[in-house]
């Protein structure tokens, strides 16, 4: 769909700071990189100048304003690497040299590629940098702000990085127990009494740091006073700031709040705050700035809201000294502790205080209560009592005022809110006032401006669970309003809202998503709950009109409850239709006023009742107008009704627009609803995962070799193959096989193991010198029935080393942590592992979580086919739809299964009874059933037991068992003979087997026998989720949706087993390990693993902003792998040819490949029409242009457009079938024009046709296609696909062949690029074909080819040319046209003397946000409602030189045959 909003239009204001490559390659500095450090110059480079260090850092840092631009041409140049560390030198590099390193590291930071890999090499000079970076900071005259803003960026990054022992190192100086030398006397022994246990450290050392050196010792004093003179100076400056003046220096401002932002990101870590918030509060930093001028102007306003989360973090409910969190009774007893001793310390110096002194605490512990009575002592008695109180360091301080005294009183004394009464308080639909907050919801954040933003970080480490689900609240929340924001922009510039004569809104213009509103009505306010102010439900009635197309209201008509949407009031200030500037102020000019969220109840039915949803059909409604029933937001209701008895202006009289929003993206009440109510419970988290979460503590304490309750014998079931197979994937074992019991020769699995190393570790005789042992026992499985279907179904992958540790890992309790790079088999792994703990232990349940439906659906088809009881399987959420089997896993699936299953047993029920010659009704119900068992069956197996039993005194012959056996009647559709009679213990299998099938029919019948009592469908569908299901899958989203629903039934599991965990969001990672209750306060979680790859993309966030500085694209898979958590990562993959994977393999460890991948005949074989297998294939600008952008972000390459469906059709004339190719792009503008092309060009043409998918890299990422055509689109620069993640996706896609279609020098000179386009430079650059062959090819892809056969295509012009004569030559082949009525005639058409001309470039207007653009549905320009959004794309078209075809402007041969651009006007369905 088309979105309209200013967000995106504003985008261009600020567009990327990456230089192009021309800029580069024609760069002062690229002159300077070739001659003095570049290591790809012709001439080795020079010998160092410390000159040139210098002219560089004045000239082109510092003379720009240390402008992003000029800094990121040094850094591409690789300066800092070759030139800047290496020539370090702690005593004599210059201040240049430090900050010009300091600047190239804060490059790094801001392009999220890694920051520290550097310094390692030469690792014993970084202290020394890093010292004199500090001493830059503190210099209070040679530094100057924008200096020092530079600076406090990289200390920043380094407390980021706390991950990387190098740095990690030396921050951790700077707020160790060291800085307490920096308190007063008074207030470290004060500290001291609170927590005994560091006064033993602080003594300890004293006694350590006596010994060190004088030189030691300076270091030393140097790092534990830097903050408290950091803070100093700091509050100097803001003291001294001139805040008359008309404005106040920028620099100033951003130093402000930079330095703001490092005190909130030093309180937001356990290992920094410790230590660090005590001097922060001996400091009064927040105090101080509380009572600063700045606050009080419009430019202070992102700094008020940075030391409002100063202020939070500095009274967290934390323990800073357990670093355990502190529940709502430990913070009003602390609070009421320090009350009192503050009463007792009035009490004793002050009497005229007195009323003070003995007044209960909830009456003196406001704030204008504390200011009441403080304001009665004079200003010596405050400082005395600040002396004595430890307030204050020195009662004669000048800088001491009355005001700043009772401030700081106030401060430490006040009461405050409880987090979670102000977080109940809050409301969770957004408001105009939040929406269009920039320092809330910045609609154009690029960290090149060295923008601040008042939001959460989510790094390394978290305070406490509180803070981990606080922080992910108001992330997910912030993103959910940007995303708001741009769904409300678009529908209100479609309404076109106008202000007529009598001052009402009129709208003329449409809008799928929104609707002028006729009436509204509040039509219920429910008292409020006992305790609470806010009512308990506001309900309101919507009337609007649904003249619109059939389709659109049913839309509207469709909306379930519990859907979220807006309702708007415009205020337009025009006084006709009139044109939108999208770069302008989107408020101002449709005159927004208010935004109110509200939640469906249903739509009222003609007498006025909601209609429920159901099966039954909806009554049908006459004429267009209709009313919905939808629930007001209670807390918002409150706020609004306050502010009206303040004389405010009513906000539900005026509400003019109800707004909808697609179901896919209007999950975010029901997720944060959940993370609230997590909030709101004692939220437990198993013991051995809690701190993991949190960051702290042993990463590798959870996995299952460092837990107590490691379990020495696995039954690994059917995962080896055989005996070799065991050997080869534990090669570290001595292996001893136990004879079978039942079978002594048998060697064949399935295979239990039993590993002694873990036995003796269990019985503390653990010896790391000693040799392991690992018994295996084959074991013969029961028979289960005399039918081939009884036969369980068998694994049949050999699995590697790697992926059997992996499986292994996954059966042991604890965290396993899976890396699957591409094409190694994640999928197989985790259906393995699920099959191992469903036979292991029966008793549990396992919950599936991924992140799409589609990989859901991939690992549960897997599923299916394994040894897995159907009737044990579940699938919650949408989706269901798409699996690949005629079966429905869905609950009401489910329980039409069980249904029909039941009616089936009691056939076969039915059938037993006959066999037996019984009489009655035995197979009327299960409870009828389950007696005839008992009564009628067992007793005749018992009876057949006791003729065939064997002892020392008799002898039983062997036809013995198939004359007594009870059941041959039932059994005779089985197949025959039953009984072999070869020998009594087979035979004695055979009808053990017999009778367990026997036995399973109506232990079944018992478990269905609850669907007897349950009469209702929900009811069926929550007993087989609670108590049948044992594989549980769902996705995320649906976690989150469900949580409350789910715990409400008292939902349990054992496992959680989570897919694609590197693609998913921190929060919607964390929810689905409570979704169910505490039992005797521990959770019954057993085991987590989690499958991802943290090199491939992240979880997508639409708000550059949130995805870079709060750092929600981190995943908690990705943040497990920073923290060093153990994982097993996979090393062989079966995708790709070797060649291919030698592109990606690069990123992992030691990635190598399976061994079919070499052997099979379909990866030795070339491609049939092309010399090589993969190939990069450069393409220059046409007729001078490259890369468009018609829309922000919106990028598109029409000469790369081109080639790619050249080469598309080019291999469909082979004869390539077009499912096995996908056309991949980087950019969803490149998306639209390549789906453009091939619709126009090839789609009706049935010798070409469509191909499997046209997709883009981030979309594709998961799915896998023999020959992948991709297009990187950008020719000015390199983009985001110096994200390696992305390219590792983009290279990892194919199986057989890899074509990639770029501007080549530009993406092999990007540094982060070089491993895979090194690989692909090595090979000729214009594309080399072979068109003598066709689909399928017998050439082996190592056989050289004759040069005459070859056919290089030198650009992209001679590319189309080429297909249109194989396509001519081929209609030729064809039978002829009479006999080809029913074939359409294809776009591309005969002309006399086919010759490419050059492309004309029309200019296009189209107006698109980049991820929302859906080309799916075009109509013909005629009959375009006035109302309708037109969209104008660039269709690409090849005409042919006849009556009807356009000749374009410029062709002067009028036998040319030539590629024509035209403006092609089609509208969007929205």
């Amino acid at each position: 769909m088309v979105k309209f909003n200013t967000a995106d239009a504003r985008k261009r204001q600020k567009r990327d700071a990456t230089p192009s490559v021309e800029q580069i390659k024609h760069d002062k500095i690229t002159e300077l990189a070739e001659k003095y450090w570049s290591t790809n110059a012709e001439v080795p480079p020079t010998s160092y100048n410390p000159q040139i260090v210098e002219d560089i850092y004045h000239e082109e840092i510092v003379r720009h304003k240390f402008q992003t631009k000029r800094i990121a041409v040094l850094e591409i140049s690789q300066y800092l690497e070759n030139y800047l560390w290496t020539n370090f030198d702690t005593e004599k590099s210059t201040y240049s040299h430090v900050m010009s390193m300091v600047c190239m590291v804060n490059e790094k930071i801001r392009e999220g590629v890694p920051i520290w890999d550097v310094f390692h090499k030469d690792a014993e000079k970084f202290p020394g940098f890093f010292r004199r970076v500090l001493e830059i900071i503190l210099d209070v005259e040679g530094t100057g702000l924008i200096e020092k803003c530079t600076v406090l960026t990289f200390i920043g990054g380094a407390f980021s990085s706390l991950e990387i022992e190098l740095v990690r190192k030396q921050v951790q100086h700077l707020v160790s127990l060291h800085v307490w030398h920096c308190l007063s006397e008074g207030r470290r022994e004060q500290e001291f009494l609170r927590f005994p246990k560091w006064k033993k450290y602080w003594k300890a050392m004293l006694k350590r740091d006596e010994k060190e050196s004088e030189d030691k010792k300076g270091q030393m004093i140097f790092y534990r006073t830097f903050f408290k003179i950091l803070i100093q100076n700091f509050l100097d400056l803001l003291d001294n700031q001139d805040y008359t003046q008309s404005e106040l220096n920028k620099y100033f401002l951003l130093f402000a709040e930079r330095f703001m932002e490092l005190m909130v990101d030093l309180q937001a870590l356990l290992p920094t705050r410790r230590y660090i918030n005590v001097l922060i509060d001996d400091l009064h930093l927040i105090v101080k700035c509380q009572m600063s001028a700045l606050l009080e102007l419009g430019e202070g306003n992102l700094f008020s809201q940075l030391l409002d989360r100063l202020k939070f973090y500095a009274h967290f409910e934390i323990s800073n000294e357990t670093g355990d969190s502190l529940n709502e009774l430990d913070v009003m007893t602390i609070h009421y502790n320090k009350i009192t001793d503050l009463q007792q310390a009035v009490f004793i110096k002050f009497p005229e205080m007195r009323q003070f002194s003995l007044s209960n605490v909830n009456s003196i512990d406001t704030r204008a209560a504390l200011i009441k009575h403080f304001k009665c002592l004079s200003f010596d008695n405050l400082k005395q009592l600040g002396s004595h109180l430890n307030l204050i360091h020195d009662d004669e301080d000048e800088s001491l005022t009355e005001q700043l005294l009772i401030e700081i009183l106030v401060f430490h004394y006040e009461r405050r809110i409880s987090q979670i009464k102000r977080l109940n308080a809050m409301a969770l639909y957004p408001t105009e006032e939040m929406i269009w907050n920039e320092n809330v919801v910045p609609s154009a954040y690029h960290s090149s401006s060295g923008q601040v933003l008042a939001l959460p970080k989510l790094n390394l480490q978290f305070l406490t669970l509180h803070d981990y689900l606080l922080r992910n609240f108001e992330l997910f929340r912030l993103e959910s309003t940007y995303q708001i924001r741009q769904d409300i922009e678009d529908a209100v510039f479609r309404l076109k809202p106008w202000k007529s004569e009598d001052g009402s809104t009129l709208f003329t213009g449409w809008a799928r998503m929104a609707q002028p509103i006729l009436r509204f009505a509040v039509v219920e306010v429910a008292k409020p709950y006992l305790g609470e102010s806010k009512p308990s439900r506001v309900r309101a009635d919507v009337t609007i009109n649904l003249n619109v197309r059939t389709e659109v209201k049913s839309e509207w008509e469709s909306l379930r409850r519990h859907d979220a949407c807006f309702l708007v009031t415009v205020k337009p200030p025009n006084t006709s239709p009139t044109r939108y500037d999208l770069k302008g102020d989107f408020e101002s000019q449709v005159g927004l006023t208010y935004v109110r969220g509200c939640e469906v109840e249903g739509m009222l039915d003609a007498s006025g009742r909601v209609i429920e949803d159901g099966p039954e059909p909806r009554p049908h409604i006459a004429g267009d107008t209709r009313t919905f029933r939808v629930v007001l937001d209670a807390n918002q209701y409150k706020i609004d009704l306050d502010e009206i008895s303040k004389g405010n202006e009513d906000v539900y009289e005026n509400l003019n627009i109800l707004l909808r929003r697609k179901p896919k993206e209007n999950n975010f009440k029901a997720v944060l609803e959940t993370i609230r109510d997590l909030m709101n419970i004692n939220c437990v988290v198993p013991d051995w995962l809690h701190d993991i979460v949190l960051g702290y503590g042993d990463p590798s304490s959870a996995h299952y070799s460092k837990i107590p309750n490691e379990l020495p014998v696995l039954d690994f079931n059917d995962t080896f193959l055989d005996m070799d197979h065991i050997k080869e994937s534990l090669p570290g074992y001595n292996v001893v096989v136990k004879e079978n019991t039942k079978n002594p020769l048998a060697l064949e699995r399935p295979f239990r193991l039993t590993f002694h190393d873990v036995k003796d570790k269990a019985n503390g005789e653990s010896d790391d010198t000693s040799e392991k042992l690992l018994h295996v026992e084959p074991y013969t499985l029961e028979k289960r029935g005399p039918y081939p279907r009884n036969a369980p179904n068998m694994n049949k992958i050999r699995f590697t080393a790697t992926q059997v540790e992996a499986i292994r890992s996954g059966m042991q309790p604890g965290l396993t942590l899976v890396v699957g790079p591409p094409g190694t088999g994640k999928t197989d792994v985790a259906t393995q592992i699920i099959s191992n703990i469903y036979h292991n232990f029966p008793e549990q349940r396992t919950l599936i979580v991924t992140h799409s439906n589609q990989a859901l659906n991939q690992l549960f088809e897997k599923i299916i086919a394994l040894d897995v009881d159907e009737r044990h399987l579940l699938r919650l959420g949408h989706g269901e739809e798409d699996l690949d089997t005629e079966k429905d896993f869905s609950r009401y699936g489910r329980v039409n299964f069980v249904l029909a299953k039941r009616i089936e047993l009691l056939n076969e029920v039915e059938r037993l009874k006959q066999s037996l010659g019984v009489t009655g009704d035995v197979s009327y119900t299960c409870e009828t059933s389950g007696f005839f068992f008992v009564y009628h069956v067992l007793p005749r197996w018992e009876e057949f037991n006791i003729k065939v039993r064997c002892d020392a005194e008799k002898t039983i012959p062997v036809e013995t068992v198939g004359e007594a056996f009870p059941f041959h009647t039932f059994f005779d559709d089985a197949p025959q003979p039953l009984f072999n009679s070869n020998s009594l213990e087979e035979d004695m299998e055979t009808a053990n087997g017999c009778f367990r099938y026997i036995k399973k029919l109506f232990e079944q019948l018992e478990e269905f026998r609850a669907f007897e009592l349950l009469r209702t469908g929900i009811d069926r569908s929550r007993y087989l989720l609670v108590k049948e299901a044992k594989i549980i899958a769902m996705t995320c989203t649906h976690a989150a949706l469900k949580r409350r629903e789910l715990v409400d039934l008292i939902f349990q599991y054992d496992n959680i087993l989570m897919e694609e965990s590197a693609q998913i969001l921190e929060i919607e990672t964390f929810i689905p390990l409570l979704l169910q209750n505490p039992e005797q306060g521990r959770i019954r979680l057993k085991r987590w693993i989690m499958i991802g790859d943290h090199h491939q993309l992240p979880p997508v966030i639409k708000n550059m902003a949130f995805q870079k500085y709060g750092n929600m694209e981190q995943s908690l898979f990705a943040r497990f792998v920073r923290l060093g958590v153990p994982t097993v990562e996979l090393d062989a993959q079966g995708r790709a040819r070797p060649s291919i994977s030698d592109l990606y393999k690069w990123r992992y460890k030691s990635l190598g490949d399976l061994p079919h991948v070499k052997i099979e005949n379909e990866y030795r074989v070339a491609n049939p029409g092309f010399t090589f297998e993969y190939q990069i294939v450069n393409v220059e600008s046409y007729n001078g242009i490259g890369e468009s952008e018609p829309s922000p972000y919106f990028f598109q390459n029409l000469a790369e457009a081109e080639y790619v469906v050249g080469t598309f059709m080019y291999m469909r004339l082979l004869g390539y079938p077009a499912e096995k190719i996908t056309i991949l792009t980087t950019y969803n503008g490149q998306k639209a024009l390549i789906r453009d092309v091939i619709t126009s060009r090839c789609g009706n043409n049935p010798l070409i046709g469509f191909p499997n998918k046209i997709s883009t890299v981030d979309k594709f990422q998961g799915q896998q296609n023999d020959y992948i055509l991709l297009s990187l689109v950008r020719s000015k620069t390199v983009g985001h696909l110096r994200d390696v993640r992305r390219l590792v996706v983009a290279m990892s896609r194919a199986r057989l062949g890899l074509y990639v279609f770029a501007r080549v020098k530009l993406f092999a000179n990007c540094f982060e690029l070089t491993p895979a386009f090194k690989i692909f430079t090595q090979r000729p650059t214009k594309l080399h074909l072979f068109p003598v062959e066709t689909y399928p090819s017998t050439r082996l892809f190592t056989q050289s080819i004759p040069e005459n056969g070859e056919v290089v295509m030198n650009d992209m012009p001679q590319m189309v040319g080429y297909v249109y004569e194989m396509y001519m030559e081929k209609l030729k082949s064809l039978p002829q046209p009479e006999q080809m009525e029913v074939v359409e005639k294809p776009d591309v058409q005969a002309i006399e003397k086919p010759r490419p001309i050059p492309i004309e470039f029309e200019e296009t207007f189209i107006i698109e946000k980049p991820a929302e653009v859906h080309l799916e549905v075009s109509i013909p320009i005629m009959e375009v409602p006035d109302e309708e959004p037109v969209v104008v794309t660039t269709t690409t078209e090849i005409i042919a030189r006849d009556k009807n075809a356009r000749v374009s402007q410029g062709a002067n041969n009028s036998n040319n045959y030539y590629v024509n651009v035209r403006p092609s006007r089609t509208t969007t369905m929205v």
